[in-house]
């Protein structure tokens, strides 16, 4: 974790000389003013995970001789035959369409989310996989 947000931090110095120089080099006002919440969102990350690696300690990616078995192995669960998440991103993507182009295509995108989302929770309490 520690080196993740050192990583950041680094970001943070990055888009810090970035915006400088932006700024002097065109005087947009707008890019400047993105490129420093940039690294205001990079100090943001870096700062949370760097405070919270000094008060959680050292872990298995930190130490440069840790083996693949000093992780934790319990990452959860994942379906490996599920076509939900698919079904649920290509409703996402008929709702944003359907905000650009019509409103009925936004509504139907919307039904859609929720008949996915719903399959999706409700995948292994029926059908061919129900336990």
């Amino acid at each position: 974790m520690k080196i993740g947000g050192l990583l950041f931090a680094w970001g943070t110095a990055f888009y810090a000389i970035v915006t400088v120089v932006y700024w002097f080099m065109s005087g947009d006002p707008i890019g400047t003013t993105v490129l420093a919440l940039t690294g205001a969102l990079a100090f943001l990350i870096g700062f949370y995970t760097i405070f919270t690696s000094n008060r959680v300690g050292p872990l298995p990616e930190d130490n440069e001789i840790a083996e693949i078995s000093d992780a934790d192995s319990n990452y959860g669960f994942f379906s490996p035959h599920s076509w939900w998440p698919f079904a649920i991103g290509l409703s996402t993507f008929t709702v944003v369409l359907g905000v650009i182009f019509a409103r009925w295509m936004a509504v139907l995108g919307v039904v859609a989310i929720l008949y996915a989302v719903f399959g999706l929770l409700f995948e292994y309490y029926r059908g061919e996989f129900a336990d």
